[in-house]
């Protein structure tokens, strides 16, 4: 058993020492690319719309404050495009430069390049995120109709049973929120888009350890569940501001997550093998799986043919793994509804 908590501890030390800043947007020819496209608004011979600041954008000076607001919003989101498309432009030059020196593909922002696609900047996570949010959404939908409709419920006030149902509710709700973001987040690349996923991630990641705690522990009363949830929901929202408002380090928010993530997969399977839960073969499933999908993630490769990589594999293993995951909780609602019943009866 200790050789396999120093695997562990070794896995970990490997993972967070992947985690660095990336190569490609420290490239000083691409930072002059960038600044240079975003200086002129254009690249090459060819000029770039969202570059280009019409009288409309700065005719408001002398308009109502609710226009000037709107030209102001106007304004931010046009550079938003004109940066974002610039950096786009500037990433795949370089590649093709580093192809021709027979250079291997590097991150940029994190990222692996990828071709955009239309609207879509990376199409294919943002095609999967909208799959797996609408798995995520049949998976509530099941479990709602099972706790609300097929499974026994409180004669007085026709309660569920289940005294997680709440619990499982607000989970779903922020799965379905932080995909719908990520559907969003990996069509339109910008500031504010990846600030709010990422955001949203890190309260999805906090919750489900915080519900991992009260589950795997039988935290049953209102007190002591807000007891239990308070320092770790403090936590994660000073998490969420200091991204957002003082920097968005990439290196520190993959280290936040993937120690809350390596904690819920410790209760979470500690409490199964103890429990002898019986879907305990879904759960662990799950939950190894994910671990391989980090580990895939920090030991990525380029996209193939610039459209696929990791983090897309990434994205399309949530799916099977959501389902999964619901079938699970599914699972533990009518194994505790048919335990509480019987004691009752």
């Amino acid at each position: 058993m200790s050789g396999r908590w120093v695997l562990l501890v070794v896995l970990l030390g490997c993972i967070f020492e992947a985690i660095g800043a990336s190569e490609g947007d420290a490239d000083p020819l691409y930072q002059a690319c960038a600044e240079q496209c975003q200086e002129t608004g254009s690249f090459g011979n060819n000029s770039i719309q969202y570059c280009q600041l019409s009288s409309g954008d700065v005719s408001g000076e002398n308009t109502l404050s609710m226009k000037k607001q709107l030209y102001s919003l106007r304004l931010k989101w046009k550079q938003w495009r004109c940066r974002s498309y610039c950096q786009y432009l500037c990433m795949m030059q370089r590649e093709i430069e580093r192809e021709a020196l027979g250079l291997k593909p590097v991150k940029y922002y994190g990222k692996w390049p990828s071709k955009h696609v239309h609207v879509f900047q990376v199409p294919v996570s943002a095609a999967l995120s909208a799959l797996t949010l609408v798995v995520q959404f049949n998976g509530w939908l099941s479990f709602f109709r099972l706790v609300y409709y097929k499974l026994e419920r409180t004669p007085q006030s026709r309660r569920p049973y289940y005294e997680f149902t709440g619990l499982w509710h607000i989970y779903g709700l922020l799965s379905m929120n932080a995909w719908f973001w990520s559907a969003i987040f990996h069509s339109w690349n910008s500031d504010l888009t990846e600030k709010v996923y990422i955001s949203f991630a890190v309260a999805l990641l906090g919750y489900s350890l915080i519900l991992a705690i009260l589950r795997t522990f039988n935290v049953k009363g209102e007190a002591q569940r807000v007891t239990a949830a308070a320092p770790l929901l403090a936590f994660v929202t000073t998490h969420i501001l200091y991204l957002n408002f003082y920097k968005l380090d990439y290196g520190l928010n993959m280290k936040v997550c993937f120690t809350m993530d390596i904690a819920q997969v410790i209760l979470w399977v500690v409490w199964a093998a103890v429990t002898r839960h019986p879907s305990w073969l879904k759960l662990w499933t799950v939950l190894i799986g994910g671990i391989l999908v980090m580990l895939l993630e920090n030991y990525e490769f380029p996209p193939s043919k610039a459209f696929v990589d990791a983090h897309d594999l990434r994205h399309a293993t949530a799916i099977p793994l959501a389902y999964l995951w619901w079938s699970f909780v599914k699972k533990d609602a009518e194994t505790r509804t048919t335990a509480i019943t019987k004691k009752r009866r």
